[in-house]
């Protein structure tokens, strides 16, 4: 009957509640998810009955009417707040409504957050790294994670089935479309949706997720529920190896080429970069014209690749505005270990190469150049085409190998 009701049993005594949003176009009003995205909800059924995470406040109705049939006239003991950001939090003031003297369990950031979102002070429960909450049957531990990626983040292990509920850690864009678990699901889209969450969402933080994963690391986890995208069951090392990767930012052999043109000179010079990319051996090359492209697919694969190069033009006497904002974007992800080589125009007033060479030098040492860079004014002539050839040869022998 549960099923019926889109309450999914991840195993003989935890449900999942939560809910697919298809209908947001833009995660945080930033990154675009087509494929929608997932809140996970998970209720614990034991002699205590608890709620681990909520949903988005526009997704309540559902969720609250599968919560209150699991409860099926009992009490509603504890709610878990692993993270207070409303995409997880925006039920709980409906939660104190409907199920008073509920408790709400969560660390001392936790609760500073909870009384400024909700006005809820009182009922309570402020745990600490390694405590546990006895349930019944099933005895939960927590673990900080500090900025992974807000400074209340936490975990929460189930000591009795090996489950980590995550919450954001591990999770992945794209609504559950009908499996919820990893093993049910195109597993190739479900680990580049997660790579994608992860390096928009928490890379910046990528220092504290390697502490948090050598938290992590020492549970015995035989299934990890993260907060969004799917369940991981089939192979859960796995997956916190490729965080680790992720975390460490580790590259693939491979170039990103970022653009930014007007009426196509910048583009005509970034095509032949990248056909001097192929020929010289470069198999994984990607391509973006950066006003029309969303961020979040950008930044993934430069996340992803050794080398970066990016061609732009001048506008208004500064850089081409949507390739400013992706190099703001880059310096807040605090990127490092990888190869970029520029390529920049101009017609009347220079600044494009200058801007994107200082974005360079402000990363102290995070970006090592690759020659040459090139500058070109209004239309690239045969010589400027021959040096972006150069740039791309280059470029090729830079990440031969990484």
């Amino acid at each position: 009957m549960f099923k019926a009701y889109g309450i999914l049993p991840v195993n003989e005594s935890v449900y999942w509640i939560g809910a697919n949003d298809r209908e947001t176009d833009k995660f945080e009003g930033l990154w675009d998810i087509p494929l929608g995205v997932a809140y996970n909800s998970y209720f614990v059924d034991d002699e205590r009955t608890a709620l681990v995470d909520t949903v988005k406040s526009s997704f309540m109705d559902d969720f609250l009417y599968r919560l209150n049939l699991l409860l099926d006239g009992r009490r509603l003991d504890y709610v878990i707040v692993n993270h207070m950001e409303p995409d997880h939090s925006g039920s709980l003031g409906m939660i104190r409504r409907l199920y008073p003297g509920v408790k709400y369990v969560g660390n001392a950031k936790t609760l500073e957050m909870l009384k400024n979102f909700f006005g809820i002070a009182d009922d309570t429960v402020e745990i600490k790294e390694g405590e546990t909450l006895d349930l019944g049957r099933h005895k939960l531990t927590f673990a900080t994670a500090p900025m992974v990626h807000w400074p209340e983040s936490m975990a929460t292990y189930d000591v009795t089935d090996r489950v980590l509920f995550s919450n954001d850690i591990f999770g992945g864009f794209g609504a559950l479309e009908g499996g919820i678990f990893d093993d049910e699901a195109n597993h190739d889209w479900a680990i580049y949706e997660m790579m994608r969450y992860y390096v928009n969402i928490v890379g910046r933080f990528a220092a504290p997720a390697l502490k948090a994963l050598a938290k992590v690391r020492g549970l015995d986890v035989a299934m990890i529920c993260p907060s969004h995208g799917p369940i991981w069951r089939s192979d859960p090392s796995h997956v916190m190896g490729l965080y680790e990767k992720w975390s460490r930012q580790e590259t693939e052999e491979g170039v990103v080429v970022v653009y930014g043109s007007m009426y196509g000179n910048t583009k005509i010079a970034s095509d032949v970069i990248a056909r001097a990319l192929s020929e010289s051996g470069v198999k994984k090359v990607s391509v973006y014209d950066i006003s029309r492209s969303n961020m979040s697919y950008v930044t993934t694969d430069i996340w992803k690749y050794a080398g970066l190069i990016l061609s732009s033009c001048t506008y208004n006497m500064e850089l081409y505005p949507p390739m400013a904002s992706l190099l703001r974007l880059l310096e807040n992800k605090m990127m490092k270990g990888r190869k970029i080589g520029l390529c920049g125009s101009y017609s009347w007033s220079s600044a494009a190469l200058r801007e994107m060479t200082e974005f360079v030098n402000r990363s102290k040492g995070g970006w090592t150049p690759v020659d040459p860079s090139v500058e070109f004014k209004s239309f690239p002539t045969a010589d400027d085409l021959a040096l972006c050839a150069s740039l791309g040869k280059n470029m090729a022998e830079a990440v031969s190998g990484m």
